[in-house]
């Protein structure tokens, strides 16, 4: 069973296409609520942090729009579906961190949240400000932290949904529709894999440099 869910997991990462196209075969619209969850689980439980690294959501949205590109899926639809999901994530982690937020910061127990994301998300978050929440949409993990973090810090609600807003619109909106433009090219579509890979690596650098810097620090 455990073997099962590591197997899809993996799959679901490297070859998404893949198994978007066996769910719509299976499925047919239902995949539409699959995408759903999947964007919402990402932006919204934060209980689930450590599942972030594992759910592909720049990699997905491009292959979203990919597959809208070969008519497989219904851009007017996916899109603005998936932007919504973004936004009820955000809103749920939100709510969240306002009312739990300062209990499970300051207790020693996890609640299957890693200390050390919250401290890079935190780090991330001083740095950059109210901009984070727009800019954590293209960084793994600390997008499913952001908006906790916000509510637990008392950021103002009328703000904070302004800017999950914009964020949600650009994250969803700009790499779904460079996906579905780009979907028009013959090399895209036969290295899918590359395009795929490319993306995981480029959307983790900035995380990847805030954990090498913060590590130099302590040196």
């Amino acid at each position: 069973m455990l073997e099962s869910i590591w197997s899809f997991l993996l799959d679901f990462v490297s070859k998404p296409d893949q198994v978007l196209l066996a769910i719509i075969e299976k499925y047919h619209n239902w995949v539409y609520v699959f995408l759903f969850l999947i964007i919402f689980a990402e932006t919204g439980l934060i209980i689930a942090s450590f599942l972030m690294p594992f759910l592909p959501g720049d990699a997905l949205i491009f292959t979203i729009g990919l597959l809208a590109q070969e008519g497989s899926l219904n851009i007017y639809l996916v899109i603005p579906l998936l932007i919504f999901a973004a936004i009820l994530g955000d809103n749920l982690n939100y709510y969240v961190g306002k009312r739990f937020g300062e209990y499970i910061m300051n207790s020693e127990k996890d609640f299957f949240i890693k200390k050390k994301h919250l401290e890079k998300a935190k780090d991330f978050f001083d740095k950059n400000g109210k901009n984070s929440i727009i800019i954590a949409r293209f960084v793994p993990v600390i997008r499913t932290i952001v908006p906790f973090l916000c509510g637990s810090t008392k950021v103002k609600y009328s703000t904070f949904l302004s800017f999950s807003m914009i964020g949600a619109v650009l994250w969803v909106g700009v790499i779904g529709l460079l996906g579905y433009n780009l979907g028009k090219i013959e090399w895209v579509k036969e290295n899918l894999d590359l395009m795929i890979w490319g993306i995981i690596i480029l959307a983790n650098i900035p995380l990847i440099k805030q954990i090498f810097f913060s590590k130099k620090k302590e040196v």
